[in-house]
């Protein structure tokens, strides 16, 4: 190492020690010799890698579960249906990304294959795909067709592979493995730029009545080789499920909880720079990252929730539901306690046996988003006067990337805003800076009448984003208390609105 690199080191360290703060990272290991305090600073400084930045500021995806099941009104198939049933004569990908695109969702996953082991693209590992189907002759790829699609609106490109196959003959060998790898490098090589790789947890018999043993070491290696900018969901190291499939996150949502295997040797010798292992333990309980639970942790990591959903009462397309589709209402709830409680919103929208999204899902994907934008177009904090000098216009500028930090080792705070006139408002939007980590715990937002300061609403986590209605309230003068914190508090943004009814 030359004198520079020394110097430059030297002055890290010595800023590390003079601000009590750990290095940057999406992980950290907590010592022995740790006391409470120490841990509170860890867990404060842990921050998304740039991977998992993204996909948090994408707030809302989508789902595009198509294939074989499509075609014989089936939840799971079992491997043995005839790919000559499958044939979506009027197949559009482009109709589907843009009702994706229209109704503000930045990023879609195709299930590629699913437990059937069907795959929506000619394959060389099998003969059971849209090669053996009559769908444009045996010529179709509905993987390409999407990832198409997704350039030409601009949206983000995802695969869902599932793990579990049951027709392939190797599944519940070693082989597989190897047959599984083969088909993520096909996926990952032939269409572009993946922006999510997504597994879930399925694991069952297949057609020789043995379960698989996973190489998931293997496939987050390969993904990292062939797509580096790729999140991997759910059985992955970047995102984690949140426990249900009804669209409803926690209350209190931490991004940075307890991950029990990191290996102290590997970390040391810097060979695990870029994680790729899924945290162990039970990430589906109602308190994942509280004081409680890191306590006693072995290591921290950055792993944020994704919420899913379907539009619809199942993942496939069913004609019997096509006056079952979420209401615009019922998708604003939705919205409000996912991406409003530090998630991301997965929204399942299934293609119809022709290949194209029911008009149905389309008008209710179309009237939710238009509930959505007019909601959050004006700000009615805007251009309100602070108690907190010059620092408070970057809550309310609508730059995530300003942002308004307490200072010296403040973790508590008061914010008064002088809204200059009546304002009517029926939803608090907050957003902590999560490039300086998550730490906001406790809060309550005020309105004043008279010389009283009355509570409109609490909460204790923020994260990236945190939603709450209440009962609309008008008022001159509101101030949100902060009450508990790790660390220094930041807000990227601070927001009231009225919410448009359907």
């Amino acid at each position: 190492m030359n004198k520079n690199n020394l110097i430059a080191l030297a002055f890290i360290l010595l800023c590390h020690i003079a601000f009590g703060q750990e290095a940057k990272e999406n992980y950290v290991l907590i010592q022995p010799g740790d006391t409470e305090k120490d841990i509170i600073a860890k867990a404060a400084n842990v921050t998304p890698s740039p991977r998992q930045l993204r996909w948090q500021q994408l707030e809302l995806t989508a789902f595009f579960h198509f294939g074989i099941n499509t075609f014989t009104d089936k939840e799971w198939g079992d491997g043995t249906e005839d790919p000559q049933i499958f044939n979506p004569t009027a197949l559009d990908a482009k109709q589907w990304v843009l009702a994706a695109k229209n109704a503000g969702i930045k990023q879609v996953i195709i299930t590629a294959k699913h437990h059937d082991g069907f795959c929506l693209w000619p394959t060389a590992t099998t003969n059971h795909s849209v090669a053996a189907s009559p769908w444009k002759a045996g010529k179709g790829d509905v993987v390409k067709e999407v990832a198409g699609a997704c350039r030409a609106y601009g949206i983000g490109f995802g695969i869902y592979v599932s793990p579990w196959d049951r027709n392939a003959s190797v599944y519940g060998t070693d082989a597989y493995n190897d047959f599984f790898v083969a088909q993520l490098t096909e996926l990952l090589t032939r269409y572009g730029r993946v922006d999510e790789v997504w597994f879930d947890g399925a694991n069952g018999e297949g057609p020789n009545g043995k379960k698989q043993v996973y190489d998931f070491e293997r496939w987050y290696q390969l993904i990292r080789n062939l797509q580096p900018a790729a999140t991997i969901a759910i059985m992955g190291p970047d995102v984690r499920w949140v426990g249900t499939e009804s669209g409803y996150g926690r209350e209190t949502e931490w991004s940075v909880v307890p991950a029990n295997n990191l290996d102290q040797a590997e970390i040391a010798s810097g060979s695990q720079r870029d994680l790729v292992f899924k945290p162990q333990g039970d990430m589906t309980g109602n308190d994942l990252g509280s004081r409680e639970k890191i306590l006693n942790a072995k290591g921290l990591v950055w792993y944020p929730a994704e919420t899913d959903v379907s539009i619809r009462p199942g993942w496939f397309y069913h004609a019997k539901e096509d006056d079952k589709v979420k209401t615009p209402k019922k998708l604003q709830d939705i919205y409000y306690s996912s991406v409003g409680r530090n998630g991301v919103l997965l929204l399942n929208i299934p293609p119809d046996k022709q290949g194209v999204i029911h008009k149905n899902d389309v008008a209710n994907l179309v009237a939710w988003r238009k509930m959505i934008a007019g909601t959050f177009a004006v700000n009615l904090a805007n251009g309100a006067g602070t108690n907190i000098g010059k620092s408070g216009k970057h809550m309310l500028d609508g730059d995530y990337d300003t942002y308004w930090i307490t200072k010296r080792k403040d973790t508590t705070a008061v914010i008064e805003l002088n809204l200059k006139g009546s304002k009517t408002f029926d939803v608090l939007l907050l957003q902590e800076n999560i490039t300086i980590g998550q730490r906001i715990e406790k809060f309550v937002l005020e309105y004043q009448e008279g010389n009283e300061w009355k509570t409109i609403a609490t909460g204790t986590t923020v994260g990236y984003k945190r939603l709450i209605r209440f009962d609309p309230v008008t008022a001159k003068k509101v101030r949100l208390r902060i009450l508990s914190s790790r660390l220094n508090p930041t807000l990227s943004e601070l927001g009231l609105y009225k919410q448009v009814q359907p």
